[in-house]
């Protein structure tokens, strides 16, 4: 377990030893003695927690409303800043599903999440008690992180999975990190812009339009995070200008970029997520073009 330490911040961290059987999955454990009102940046991913230990974590969430103990969450969590973390002696297994991946495992689309935050108990019921109990009976990380995988490799294969058309667009859009045109991917899988937004929509939690949005800004923030300038980062990464970069930072998380570039919870994603999960630059596969369907046995990324 590695100590992570940025300003007050002070969490120790694992990672698993070996990647999820389950394509689009990745985690780390957290115990955190005092986790003091950590601003939730927004992620493309659907999160998920599992906390187990004797404290808990409490999300303040918009309109006062408070969300304690273990959560899901559509992409995008803490958009506009309006979502704050804290509590003490926490303990957790964080997952971070692609929203491909995500409907299966849940039980339910993401769209049904609405970017809202949902206790897993309203979910899941009974078996979010028993993983919480399991979590906290077994005696190490790598035992908690191979529990996990289990239980969404198990859910997995039981869920309904996406259109393969929907899977193929979310993975273009996290291949040219967040640099693919809405109009582009309709017209390779083959269908109307209309019908896109609508299967995108209801299957991953969020618009195609917003999809590429979130994962531009995602990959900028972290570039930020690096210490790379504003400039550089905007011309790099797809925006007009530093104002258009310093616009969408504001609008998804009430920050400026020089307030951003010092989130603890991007940050710590180097320790965390080194590999950065479903923003990772993953290989392309030509598998769609106009004409063509995408080959259905596919991998979620």
């Amino acid at each position: 377990m590695r100590t992570f330490v940025r300003g007050a911040a002070m969490w120790d961290v694992e990672c698993p030893r070996r990647t999820s059987r389950t394509a689009g999955v990745t985690m780390a454990g957290f115990r955190v003695r005092d986790l003091q009102a950590l601003r939730i940046v927004p992620y493309p991913a659907v999160t998920l927690l599992l906390e187990f230990g004797a404290g808990s974590p409490v999300l303040d969430c918009a309109a006062g409303r408070q969300q304690p103990g273990s959560f899901v969450a559509g992409p995008g969590l803490g958009s506009g800043g309006a979502v704050r973390a804290w509590g003490e002696n926490v303990e957790c297994v964080q997952v971070r599903l692609s929203p491909v991946t995500a409907r299966a495992i849940l039980g339910a689309s993401p769209a049904d999440l609405d970017g809202a935050v949902v206790s897993l108990g309203d979910l899941w019921g009974r078996e979010a008690s028993r993983i919480r109990e399991q979590l906290g009976d077994v005696p190490s990380w790598q035992d908690r992180f191979a529990l996990t995988d289990a239980l969404l490799a198990r859910r997995c294969a039981a869920g309904p999975p996406v259109d393969p058309e929907v899977a193929w667009a979310w993975r273009r859009i996290v291949g040219t990190r967040g640099l693919a045109r809405v109009d582009g991917l309709a017209a390779e899988v083959g269908w109307s812009r209309k019908r896109l937004w609508s299967r995108f929509r209801s299957q991953l939690g969020l618009p195609p339009k917003r999809a590429v949005r979130l994962v531009r800004f995602d990959h900028a923030a972290h570039r930020l995070v690096a210490g790379e300038g504003a400039a550089r980062v905007a011309a790099d990464t797809g925006y007009a200008d530093q104002s258009h970069l310093h616009r969408d930072v504001m609008a998804f998380t009430g920050a400026t970029p020089s307030t951003v570039a010092g989130e603890p919870f991007l940050a710590v994603d180097d320790i965390a997520w080194p590999s950065r999960g479903t923003t990772a630059m993953p290989h392309i596969s030509r598998e769609l073009r106009p004409g063509r369907r995408p080959e259905v046995g596919r991998a979620p990324l």
